[in-house]
């Protein structure tokens, strides 16, 4: 793994910035930062996330067989330390979120073993957040 670990920057598309700033703000808790009628930039677990408004580029994406569940192919996520993870699935729980998968442990007993779930925004963009009790089984074969 990477000693220098810096924050990364995504853009992604979506059909209405009132709906982003109310889940990635609201539900997920992200703070907001800079925004314009066509974007809003979130502070995404400490990383620079960047809503653009786009209508036509939203679609739900294809899934792949994955430990025997529809993981989405088209995803993005983080990952956080194990107690931040619970907190958050549960705040997600609280708030009748809509999981694609649950929160669970994927991988048990197995190299990569993590736990995970998935979830859509309101633009149907799916997010992946997960844990790793043991930080080196990221990239591990």
């Amino acid at each position: 793994m990477a000693a220098d670990l810096r924050p990364f920057h995504l853009a992604f598309p979506v059909d209405d910035l009132a709906a982003a700033d109310a889940f990635y703000g609201g539900v997920l808790g992200c703070a907001k930062g800079r925004s314009s009628a066509d974007w809003i930039d979130f502070d995404f677990f400490g990383h620079q996330l960047v809503a653009h408004l786009a209508p036509s580029e939203c679609a739900r994406a294809a899934t792949n067989d994955v430990d025997g569940r529809n993981v989405p192919v088209r995803h993005f996520g983080v990952v956080l330390d194990k107690d931040r993870w619970r907190a958050l699935a549960d705040r997600l729980r609280g708030a009748d979120a809509t999981f694609i998968i649950e929160p669970c442990v994927r991988f048990e007993g197995q190299t990569g073993e993590q736990g995970t779930f998935f979830l859509l925004d309101p633009a149907g963009n799916a997010l992946e957040l997960k844990y790793f009790d043991d930080l080196r089984q990221l990239f591990a074969v």
